[in-house]
């Protein structure tokens, strides 16, 4: 049973979402702060992590900072907080995605059900999967990427955007379609938010040895990987 960690401080909402988490099979713990939230978060396995921003003891941006030191595990940012800023900071830090409240159920369950879809079946996957590129290394199965053997740290969004594009080297696609791929929807589709996934996935993985920039920009179409060439 795939198990997801909610960190809110409003114990209605807590208790609403948990209830139906758990009528889709999902195995549920609620902390109400930041600190309980993340010892929480260090003794269990999770599958997905639900944080609000607003939170006592430790705010979610520092939760989540954090989070990322240890593990790449999905994190869905759930707040009240709407403005452009919040979302691009939560995004810097390694969210996932983000929801604004209120929301609806139903697009809160589905978000759920996809980012532990996409994570589940990258990590379970029994298949050992490699794609090599000059200077770039992606290995599937362990999820793990070097850059000229050196590794680095990418959220569970951000290898699934990744491998997309690498697994389509030459092909480019509108921001839309890049979310509708990696996210495995298309609702609440925001190019914003697209725009910045792909500015920090590009600055993590630049080849400044090779001077490679392996996702380019197709000027008013979208973006595609290559060798920089």
């Amino acid at each position: 049973m795939n198990k997801i960690l909610l960190i809110d401080d409003d114990k209605d909402l807590c208790h609403l979402l948990e209830r139906e988490l758990k009528k889709e099979n999902f195995s549920v713990f609620a902390c109400y702060d930041g600190g309980t939230g993340l010892d929480t978060f260090k003794i269990h396995d999770f599958q997905l992590v639900v944080l609000d921003i607003m939170l006592p003891v430790m705010n979610g941006y520092e939760v989540l900072a954090e989070i990322r030191k240890l593990d790449n595990v999905p994190v869905l940012m759930l707040t009240a907080k709407d403005s452009e800023i919040d979302k691009v900071s939560g995004l810097r830090l390694g969210a996932d995605d983000y929801l604004t409240k209120p929301f609806l159920m139903a697009e809160f369950i589905a978000r759920v059900q996809s980012l532990i879809r996409r994570f589940t079946v990258f990590n379970n996957t029994g298949e050992k999967v490699i794609l090599d590129f000059k200077g770039l290394h992606i290995d599937v199965s362990l999820r793990t990427v070097l850059v000229n053997n050196n590794p680095v740290s990418l959220t569970a969004k951000e290898f699934d955007l990744l491998y997309f594009l690498a697994s389509n080297q030459g092909k480019v696609f509108t921001k839309e379609q890049i979310y509708t791929h990696v996210w495995n929807s298309d609702y609440a589709f925001d190019d914003r938010n697209i725009m910045s996934f792909i500015s920090k996935l590009r600055k993590k993985i630049k080849n400044e040895e090779q001077h490679i920039d392996y996702i380019q920009t197709i000027h008013r179409i979208g973006y595609r990987f290559s060798l920089g060439v």
